[in-house]
């Protein structure tokens, strides 16, 4: 019988799912959290090691003479030295496709916040500031419409094609730029642009590409000078695709109005990270795959991997 080894399950369960199914593939240990010095340690006699953020390094795994299987609680698969994987020939199987429509909900979560100012406004009227208004309604903050507004998506995969099917319904104008350019004529007030025609046209810029050696740092200060004043920037791929001091000094300087990150280059972020205390930046804790149907979602894939690697036809394999 094999021994599974879960590294950090915390974020995917945090009690309300059921890690029982795996007991049927032998023996079970399952950590919340394993800090760096405590991986060698807890993966060494592992047959099979599940992991979502905790890295495993080349170095690691040759600690860890048995292990055989290594499956993501994710879909990126950067924490993973998967070349070395590869030569040990350990599958490396990751989670894709499963938080897209939580991701493109988040997105239109923070356009509606940005819009439509809900928090300030039902924070004032807490306050008392309704109780105390001369007339029956006020604005804090200018009130916009979604409709007709642009979109510019950058990276159209899974993700930024159901982001542009949420627009469609709103009545926006959506333009994309991707690696890889698709016939989108069934859609309505779209249109593939070159990146300086999407920066210069859209109120909205949402982020959903991959992060490459291509697209690290791609939101830079050269990025936002070519921005509108009244942009819009939301991050929900990957922390390092956006320069952060660049986006947080834009927005200090009113050279862009807003910005929504669900995820920065450094998780947990440090105190000092510059957009923890820029003007106009929400920031949520890399929350969009985290809803409780998504999570469900991610644990039936999980089963399916492990089905498919007991018979001997591994799915989902990334190296």
């Amino acid at each position: 019988m094999s021994k599974t080894v879960i590294l950090d399950g915390y974020t995917e369960n945090p009690g309300d799912l059921s890690w029982d199914w795996l007991k049927d593939y032998g023996a079970l240990e399952v950590f919340d959290r394993t800090p760096r010095d405590k991986i060698e340690e807890r993966i060494k006699d592992a047959d099979i090691i599940i992991t979502n953020k905790t890295p495993l390094t080349a170095q690691s795994l040759e600690k860890a003479r048995n292990v055989k299987f290594i499956a993501l609680l994710s879909t990126g698969y950067n924490v993973v030295d998967c070349a070395y994987a590869r030569s040990r020939n350990i599958p490396v199987c990751n989670i894709p496709t499963y938080s897209t429509r939580a991701v493109a909900q988040l997105v239109f979560a923070y356009i509606s916040e940005h819009y439509n100012a809900v928090s300030l406004h039902s924070e004032d009227v807490r306050g008392g500031g309704w109780s105390s208004c001369p007339d029956f309604c006020y604005q804090l903050s200018p009130l916009v419409e979604m409709y007709k507004k642009t979109l510019g998506i950058i990276g159209f995969g899974k993700i930024g094609q159901t982001v542009a099917n949420i627009a469609e319904a709103y009545g926006m104008n959506v333009v994309a730029v991707s690696g890889h350019e698709t016939n989108q004529t069934h859609r309505k007030n779209f249109r593939w642009v070159g990146l300086d025609e999407l920066l210069a046209c859209s109120d909205i810029i949402t982020l959903h590409c991959p992060l490459t050696p291509a697209t690290t740092g791609i939101v830079n200060e050269k990025f936002l000078s070519k921005c509108k004043r009244n942009l819009l920037l939301i991050n929900t791929s990957r922390g390092p695709v956006v320069d952060e001091k660049a986006l947080a000094d834009a927005l200090n300087s009113g050279r862009i109005a807003a910005a929504a990150v669900d995820v920065l280059s450094t998780e947990p972020p440090a105190p000092d990270n510059p957009l923890l205390s820029a003007k106009n930046c929400i920031i949520t804790p890399h929350i969009a795959w985290a809803g409780f149907e998504t999570r469900e979602r991610l644990m039936s894939v999980l089963k399916e991997n492990f089905e498919a690697y007991f018979n001997g036809s591994p799915i989902n394999v990334v190296n």
